[in-house]
């Protein structure tokens, strides 16, 4: 492990895993539309031939539990026996956007099945690996209200409800740290929630106001999971652990407005986003998240890498950054190929084709990142759940 931070390497890579139902009813399962499942351990020591030895991957929900507490683990244990057998280090993502089928998820049952999963799949990881465990129990529960609850973009496709899921999707993930902490008492928590800006468009007092109380809303889902709002569903700081956060070009907009390009004046400098959730939480942060298309990938990993180093040298506590996906996938709504990764198509001996232009950039940023880590006294952890800004007391 890397002596500086939590990861074995600064740059992560993510394999994309989301197994939702379309809304033609076809479930989704990138996991193995990108032959993940079968290249594992090709895959993993592809990354590492590239200076990444920490990934954020998925385990399968809706494959494993093949009746309420049945498990059929075939489908997850090739994976981690093969980042064991690497060396690579993981963080498991529980449930991204899928859940097993016939349950519903308002449903108390959803938040207890998920639980005893959670359980299940760590008490698996313990017996394989002598490692510390990483866990995401649900990737993007912001997003997903929204998209889910609110828009009808994606499972479960409701509008106006999106307040209502992602209390539900907090109830869970907390139920999940509880299962898994109760098997694993080393395990530390990921989070992944989306990293925004919005500002207003107009001098207006009214739409400035509007566009901060958006802005303010992306910090919802871990204030919840925290217990810094509504305790009463559970939350306590001892929950939120590592903080991830899921950043891309186009995560700042102006309110009713489109994206807000990079080099507009009102685009705000990712190393002032990432000092302000420092300051907020007082957790390690992790960039869980981020990446471009085609060819933009490594101008945007150096634009990010930069303020990245920024952020380090200005004192906040960044324990790595991951690009995701790390392979090229086919598009969730029409199939498209999505070329963000590093890593494309694989031959017939597994081996996949490399973006040679994100490699160099990757090794340069972490060659850069390095550098500045090892020429800082950085904090070491220590286990002590760090104290809560005063703003949120």
């Amino acid at each position: 492990m890397n002596a500086m931070t939590l990861f074995s390497s600064f740059c992560l890579g993510g394999f994309e895993c989301s197994s939702h139902r379309r809304t033609d009813g076809t479930r989704l399962d990138l996991t193995s539309a990108t032959l993940h499942d079968h290249l594992a351990r090709s895959d993993y020591l592809q990354l590492q031939e590239h200076g990444i030895r920490a990934v954020r991957d998925g385990v399968r929900w809706h494959l494993i539990e093949i009746s309420p507490a049945g498990y059929d683990w075939s489908s997850f244990l090739p994976m981690l026996r093969a980042a064991a057998e690497c060396g690579m280090q993981v963080a498991w993502d529980l449930c991204h956007y899928g859940w097993p089928d016939g349950l519903d998820i308002f449903s108390e049952e959803f938040v207890t099945r998920f639980a005893k999963f959670a359980a299940a799949a760590a008490r698996l990881v313990r017996e394989e690996s002598d490692l510390a465990p990483f866990y995401c129990p649900i990737n993007e529960i912001s997003y997903w209200s929204w998209a889910g609850g609110e828009t009808a973009r994606m499972n479960p496709y409701l509008v106006g409800c999106g307040r209502r899921l992602k209390r539900q999707l907090v109830r869970a993930t907390i139920a999940a740290i509880n299962a898994i902490r109760d098997v694993d008492s080393r395990a530390r928590l990921v989070t992944a929630e989306p990293l925004i800006h919005v500002a207003s468009q107009s001098s207006e007092i009214a739409h400035i106001s509007a566009a901060e109380h958006y802005r303010q809303a992306q910090f919802e889902s871990i204030d919840l999971l925290g217990g810094w709002m509504e305790p009463e569903l559970g939350g306590r700081p001892e929950y939120v652990d590592v903080l991830g956060l899921n950043y891309y070009p186009d995560n700042q907009w102006l309110l009713d407005g489109p994206t807000i390009p990079f080099g507009h004046h009102s685009y705000r400098p990712l190393a002032e986003i990432l000092k302000e959730v420092e300051r907020r939480y007082r957790r390690p942060l992790l960039i869980t998240e981020t990446g471009a298309e085609r060819t933009a990938r490594p101008s945007w990993l150096h634009y990010v890498g930069s303020e990245v180093r920024q952020a380090l040298m200005e004192g906040v506590r960044i324990e790595g950054m991951c690009l995701y996906p790390v392979l090229d996938y086919p598009g969730w709504d029409n199939g498209r190929l999505c070329e963000v990764g590093l890593l494309g198509a694989a031959d017939h001996s597994g081996q996949r084709r490399v973006c040679r232009r994100t490699a160099e950039e990757i090794l340069a940023q972490e060659r850069r990142i390095q550098s500045v880590l090892s020429s800082m006294s950085m904090p070491q952890e220590d286990g002590r759940i760090y104290a809560v800004a005063e703003s949120l007391q």
